[in-house]
């Protein structure tokens, strides 16, 4: 939708195809990172978008039954929002569906379902999708392929992902919040053997509870009983309100992966966010790196879009400019996964990581930089100034 949007406001014709008849999920990524809010900013709408129900965390802590360490304090930046928003996705998608309302050049079918590639000459030239019982084709100069992890379009194209970790499944469901809950930060609890993530929606907390990966049967099998125990035991203070689980569909699974494909293009076709990369939720870094590959596509092949140039190698130069981020951004979380783990199984234990953090946040020449990587990654896309201003509206 980001991308969609950068295309549009320059007058390129683009349609988006969403599978859901809606955009309203459970339980999807929720944080606006500082780099999201100032790409908002540059497009004129970030006053319309800060009015929408949201909370603020302004930092990321590991809380410990021994000790509290703060993975990245936000405060210590130096931009206007030194924050993660936390915001529903779907209100987010439908901000800026009405935003990209705006321009004529732009549709969003709901309830398009891919079906397969159209090819010509060893390029891709479009797409099959069903809508509604009938099959359409689309033909386009470049399909970008934007569907998440299990991507449709990466599957018609015979794309594999390679995995970097085992990962982990999640399983997430929400709470009532009360005004005097903690708030103010994202918490990663560990402790007791158990791993769990809350996050403020203001109303509501979202938790999420991590589990053995390929355990979701087992856990189902053990009932909603235990998942209310674990909470009991690793956040006493929300076990009155734990209660209120009594149904397994409650929960949701997110199967937690880290891994990438090693090419993320063919003629006529790319592949973006986690269809191209799949980033595991520490840190949540998902949305982030995904509205920066938007930005990337939109730096790099507007231009030859505009003037019907558009080659394989214009594509190529997206991965490049982005594939070094990610693979360093992803060798970091495998090595945060570890050390998780590791915490969960010895939690006396000091481990180097922990350290590091420790010493940086001490450090006031340093203790920005945990927060600058979360809010912005390494090298933080920027969109161009010529690509700022929109060139045509209905």
């Amino acid at each position: 939708m980001v991308l969609a949007l950068l295309f549009a406001r320059q007058g390129l014709h683009v349609t988006v195809l969403e599978a859901a008849s809606t955009f309203d999920r459970s339980f999807r990524g929720d944080t606006l990172h500082p780099a999201t809010l100032e790409l908002m900013e540059r497009l004129g709408l970030i006053e319309d978008l800060l009015t929408l129900d949201h909370t603020r965390a302004h930092s990321a802590r590991l809380i410990r039954p021994e000790q509290v360490t703060t993975l990245a304090n936000f405060r210590h930046l130096h931009g206007k929002y030194p924050y993660l928003a936390v915001m529903n996705q779907a209100q987010f998608l439908r901000f800026l569906h009405r935003a990209l309302a705006e321009y004529g050049s732009a549709t969003v079918e709901f309830g398009a379902r891919v079906q397969g590639l159209i090819s010509s000459g060893g390029r891709v030239t479009g797409v099959r999708y069903e809508q509604a019982g009938t099959v359409h084709t689309l033909n386009a100069a470049v399909t970008i392929g934007a569907d998440g992890r299990y991507s449709k379009v990466r599957a018609a194209a015979g794309l594999s992902l390679r995995s970097l970790s085992p990962g982990q499944d999640v399983l997430w469901f929400s709470l009532p919040r009360h005004a005097s809950d903690p708030h103010g930060s994202i918490d990663l609890h560990v402790g007791g053997g158990h791993c769990m993530v809350t996050t403020d929606h203001g109303e509501r907390w979202q938790v999420g509870l991590s589990i053995r990966k390929g355990s979701y049967a087992q856990a189902k099998s053990s009932g909603v009983v235990v998942v209310r125990q674990t909470i009991g035991q690793a956040l006493p203070w929300l076990a009155e309100r734990a209660e209120l689980l009594t149904d397994w569909n409650q929960l949701r699974l997110l199967s937690v992966e880290v891994s990438r494909l090693r090419r993320w293009y063919q003629p006529g076709l790319l592949m973006i966010g986690d269809a191209a990369h799949v980033i595991s939720p520490i840190g949540g870094l998902g949305i982030n790196m995904a509205v920066q590959d938007a930005v990337a596509c939109a730096n790099l092949l507007t231009a030859p879009l505009l003037q019907q140039r558009l080659q394989t190698r214009h594509l190529a130069a997206v991965q490049r400019r982005r594939s070094w981020q990610i693979a360093v951004l992803q060798a970091q979380q495998v090595v945060e996964e570890r050390e998780v783990g590791q915490i969960v199984g010895q939690p006396q234990a000091v481990h180097m990581p922990m350290l590091l953090l420790r010493v940086l946040n001490r450090l006031p020449l340093l203790r920005r930089v945990p927060a600058y990587v979360t809010a912005y990654g390494l090298w933080p896309e920027r969109l161009q100034r010529r690509w700022w201003k929109p060139q045509t509206r209905i």
